[in-house]
């Protein structure tokens, strides 16, 4: 079992296809990226690491209530593996490896998360799947840290994922919730209509 793991959130976009920052849109009464921040919260996680970039000040306030460490990518625009390499350098020493968290993916389960961590290793690359297909997040080991610092681009880690493809450890899951970011109007439109069915068979 992992001696130590935490989780960064990638919050630095600009919400270019939705119009608008999507990470602050409300989702069940609360931000789309204080989704994210509970459950890694309920999956007995240490306060994350949020890596802010556009719209700071906004995603500050939306986590205002909830304990998280915020570092700035001052190069974010570059595209997110600077993001990403942004809150790599800020993970503590004590932490053998990182989940990495997309910030408009709320509807993440914290047992996965819980599963992630107890799985991993310095020398771990996870990656959870349904039904075949890759997901998010994603835990990176610490021997991977100075590699994933190194990245540039908007592909975040898609060419690391090639040259370690060896390394890499699949985790089947039972939903697709892996797989539902918010990128758009119709996107967030159907995370809704899901939980409000949800509420009414409860």
């Amino acid at each position: 079992m992992i001696s130590r793991c935490g989780a960064i959130i990638l919050a630095a976009g600009q919400s270019r296809r939705m119009g608008a920052n999507k990470l602050v849109a409300d989702l069940d009464g609360k931000p789309i990226i204080a989704h994210v921040a509970d459950a890694i919260d309920a999956a007995g996680l240490p306060p994350p690491i949020v890596v802010l970039g556009h719209d700071a000040d906004r995603i500050r306030q939306a986590l205002r209530e909830r304990s998280a460490a915020f570092v700035l990518a001052e190069d974010h625009a570059e595209g997110m593996a600077r993001s990403l390499a942004a809150g790599i350098t800020a993970a503590p020493a004590a932490w053998d490896a990182a989940i990495i968290c997309l910030g408009d993916m709320p509807l993440i389960p914290p047992p996965l998360l819980r599963q992630m961590a107890d799985r991993g290793s310095s020398a771990s690359i996870i990656i959870p799947t349904f039904e075949g297909r890759r997901g998010n997040p994603v835990l990176w080991g610490r021997s991977f840290f100075p590699k994933l610092g190194m990245l540039e681009g908007d592909i975040g880690a898609r060419r690391l994922f090639e040259l370690e493809s060896e390394r890499i450890e699949t985790l089947p899951w039972t939903d697709d919730s892996i797989l539902r970011d918010v990128d758009t109007i119709a996107a967030l439109d159907a995370i809704r209509q899901q939980s409000q069915r949800a509420v009414h068979h409860l």
